[in-house]
């Protein structure tokens, strides 16, 4: 009598990271300060360079991605989301120039818009990623409405609001769902399993530690109102730990929410896992944390170095405080402060990029395997290319990703 024989279960695949780092680093370096020069129109291109390193660097299976965007579409895209979104503020401008009271009025429906308009443009933003992405020769493709995720995302903001941030897990998982449900890779159909209780179970501790910590900071001063200097120093000494431990509440919140939405992907039976651990992002946000402190005391130096350079040009005889104000007003003070304040900008980006973009990406999916890729290998191709007007809505607003 033969006995049955269970079929094995095949073995993961590994998601790869190759990228070499100060290949990044050369080329967000060059890029910050091409878009010095060329007063930020660079950054489309910076952006699909970056985009081609990370994505040409990232393998599933042995088989890297692929990343076919242009910088001219990103231009043009940025063009026509300027287009729409001058005349916004130019009729906002007009009605402070007619009356404050209309203004203060018109702020509300104002800042509605922009919220909605901007959950339309990261959708469409997205949309635009994910047709200019291929694997295996394969395009990924998404459909759906901008619009119709746009006011299911006002509406999910509300209730977070309301409830405190205590809805914020539904509100991820609902969006998550609508997004993964037009999209695609070629015809293996995509969808979200992910819950929102799954989510608040990982991190409801992370909520009330965060909730209970800014009431505590915030209700000290109201309750017990300070009597003396030395009473204060209980709210500062709250604010200065609420401010020290919130990076790595942050970094904890980001790894539960990444290994959630990993395991939530689904690409008909190709399913994720990540193993993601909290401590590994801590050192990506505090090393910008004291890149941004160096960057400001290295500012700081700069403009003191500014003023004693400076100082001898002015007159004798005025007071120190004459001194200092006719010092920050003179024009060799404020040409130096510019340039100062430029280089720090162009290195705080580079720092943000290399740690936030290129660092995070390739903890992520180096943490990430890959369950049952063999269902992945017959797949036809469908779906096309979209226009890149979202993804210049979404440079144009601020809020581009990659």
């Amino acid at each position: 009598m033969h006995q049955a024989v269970a079929n094995p279960v095949p073995p993961a695949d590994q998601v790869s990271f190759s990228g070499d780092r100060p290949v990044f680093r050369k080329l967000v370096t060059r890029g910050a300060l091409l878009e010095l020069v060329t007063f930020g129109f660079y950054r489309f291109w910076l952006a699909t360079d970056i985009r081609r390193h990370l994505w040409s660097h990232t393998s599933v299976g042995g088989d890297p991605a692929e990343y076919t965007g242009r910088a001219k579409e990103l231009l043009i895209g940025f063009l026509i989301a300027m287009a729409i979104l001058v005349p916004v503020y130019l009729v906002y401008f007009l009605i402070g120039l007619e009356a404050e009271m209309m203004q203060a009025f018109a702020s509300i429906p104002l800042v509605a818009f922009f919220y909605l308009f901007t959950e339309f443009a990261r959708y469409r933003a997205r949309r635009y990623r994910l047709t200019r992405t291929l694997w295996r020769g394969l395009r990924f493709s998404m459909g759906g409405s901008g619009w119709s995720y746009s006011w299911r995302s006002g509406l999910w903001g509300l209730l977070v609001i309301v409830s405190l941030g205590l809805a914020l897990p539904w509100r991820q998982a609902a969006l998550e769902r609508f997004k993964m449900r037009h999209t695609a890779y070629g015809s293996l159909q995509g969808r979200f399993d992910g819950t929102g209780g799954d989510l608040f179970k990982r991190a409801w501790g992370l909520w009330l530690a965060a909730l209970l910590a800014v009431v505590t900071v915030f209700a000290i001063p109201i309750i017990a109102p300070p009597a003396s200097r030395s009473d204060i120093m209980l709210p500062l000494i709250l604010i200065v730990l609420f401010t020290l431990l919130s990076p790595f509440v942050y970094a904890a919140f980001k790894a539960i929410e990444w290994r959630w939405w990993v395991l939530g992907l689904r690409f008909g039976d190709v399913r994720f896992e990540s193993r993601l651990a909290a401590d590994e992002l801590n050192g990506c946000y505090w090393k910008v944390i004291g890149w941004s402190f160096l960057f400001l005391i290295l500012f700081v130096l700069w403009c003191i170095g500014a003023f004693l350079l400076v100082s001898p040009l002015i007159a004798t005889g005025e007071t120190n405080q004459q001194r200092i104000l006719t010092a920050s007003q003179h024009p060799a003070m404020l040409v130096i402060f510019v340039i100062g304040y430029l280089l720090a900008a162009v290195a705080f980006s580079a720092v943000v990029r290399i740690y936030l973009n290129r660092d995070v990406w390739r903890l992520v999916a180096q943490s990430t395997v890959v369950h049952n890729l063999a269902a992945a290998a017959d797949v036809a191709g469908q779906g096309e290319a979209v226009g890149a007007v979202g993804e210049g809505l979404a440079d144009g607003l601020d809020v581009a990703g990659f």
